[in-house]
């Protein structure tokens, strides 16, 4: 069968790794890719919005199944044209994939279905977000409603703080439209933990556990990012935690939808806290997080393509997830000076050596092609994971790895995965 991936980051490049590993996979399409998804796909120059377009490439090219990677053509309303063009493809409808897209919906969602989430307020006018501000308990967390590429949170401890992020979420508009809406949620302590889902809107099967690291810096300081890279599984995931989340967030949130006339296919993306009073919804997304799908999807054991098609056809009852039992860590090599501004364009060396090494991956986030030579493309540059017999493990083989890719302005941070220590 011949496949169409739909985005261009590291995520988008796990995707390809595990889809190009089907027996039923003959081709494979990537639009618009980036230069290491180009090695095992082949790259077409449609952007990831222009729905039309993709659509008739897939109707040319008799594309037989079609992945979205990304959230904002999901949330945009992708699915909707694939399928009024009578193609298959894999994620959630428009009306679905609000899940992700506002944040607002998702919380009311999460009250009406008594779904464990943090107490909050939702706020059109800024001005009447600033008064409740005067009586709020501190620390807060202020969110923008709609998509902001992982970075419209704001963690306030003053009132002086959240003043600023009102006025820089819903005045200066730093996150665009996004901010047209806000969040006001409580502040929760915990651990965090990223858990990523198959369903097909009836049945709900659970990937292994992740946990991301957002801040730039080590020690969680700096900016939010996309992701500087991840880990799986959670030690923290526990047997307790995963019951209690099977009974009351994952299925809760699939019926809840159906119930809503929202029914849902794809992934669901779960950010949990978890509290002193148990696991919480930090946040939902609508596809494969990124970096987490790096660290889940090289230990997941089976086709994925194939549980794919299980959900778009309704029979994910009939599949049952695996996973090898070992470690996996991801870390992002970054342009030094992201989230914000960054230069690219440096020529990327010492990649060749992930092409001869087992249980080590070298997936491309911002990189392109010039001059036959790979070069930086992006903030996030790659995201270079590797499998180990447990965290520790991994963790010491992906920063050996991380040291055989050398370009001008290289970034990382040097303690992804360090929290497993206190284990």
């Amino acid at each position: 069968m011949k496949v169409l991936i739909v985005g261009s980051g590291g995520r988008e490049h796990a995707i390809a790794v595990s889809a190009a590993k089907s027996p039923d996979v003959e081709k494979l399409y990537c639009a618009p890719g980036n230069a290491g998804i180009g090695r095992i796909a082949e790259c077409v120059p449609i952007g990831a919005m222009e729905f039309e377009k993709l659509a008739a490439f897939a109707k040319e090219q008799a594309v037989d199944f079609t992945i979205i990677g990304m959230d904002d053509p999901l949330v945009g309303g992708i699915v909707d044209v694939f399928e009024a063009a009578g193609l298959k493809v894999f994620g959630p409808r428009k009306n679905a994939a609000i899940l992700e897209g506002s944040k607002a919906f998702s919380k009311d969602l999460m009250k009406k279905y008594n779904i464990p989430t943090a107490a909050y307020e939702t706020f059109d006018d800024p001005v009447d977000a600033l008064a409740y501000l005067e009586t709020a308990k501190l620390p807060v967390v202020l969110k923008a409603d709609g998509l902001a590429l992982g970075k419209g949170v704001l963690i306030c401890n003053t009132l002086e703080e959240a003043k600023e992020g009102v006025k820089s979420i819903m005045e200066d508009k730093k996150f665009g439209a996004a901010g047209n809406r806000m969040v006001v949620e409580e502040f929760m302590t915990g651990r965090e933990v990223s858990v990523l889902s198959f369903t097909d809107g009836k049945t709900i099967r659970i990937m292994s556990s992740a946990q991301d690291h957002k801040r730039a810096k080590d020690g969680d300081q700096g900016l939010n990012t996309g992701g500087m890279g991840t880990f799986s599984p959670s030690p923290f995931y526990t047997k307790e935690v995963d019951a209690f989340c099977q009974k009351y967030i994952y299925q809760a949130t699939v019926d809840a939808m159906a119930a809503e006339g929202r029914q849902y296919v794809g992934v669901i993306f779960f950010g949990l806290m978890l509290t002193e009073d148990g696991p919480k919804v930090l946040e939902y997304n609508a596809r494969f997080g990124d970096p987490e799908a790096q660290v889940v999807l090289p230990r997941m054991k089976n086709d994925m393509v194939e549980v794919m098609r299980a959900c778009v056809e309704g029979r994910l009852d009939e599949i049952q997830l695996a996973f090898e039992d070992n470690a996996a860590v991801c870390v992002v090599l970054a342009s030094d000076g992201y989230p914000v501004a960054y230069e690219k364009g440096y020529p990327i060396e010492g990649l060749e050596r992930f092409e001869k090494t087992e249980d080590y991956y070298c997936f491309h986030a911002g990189t392109a092609l010039k001059d036959g030579k790979i070069v930086t493309n992006g903030g996030r540059v790659l995201g270079v994971t590797a499998k180990g017999a447990d965290l520790k493990d991994a963790r010491r083989k992906a920063y050996e790895a991380a040291d055989w890719v050398q370009f001008e302005n290289k970034y990382m941070r040097h303690d992804i995965g360090k929290a497993i220590d206190d284990v």
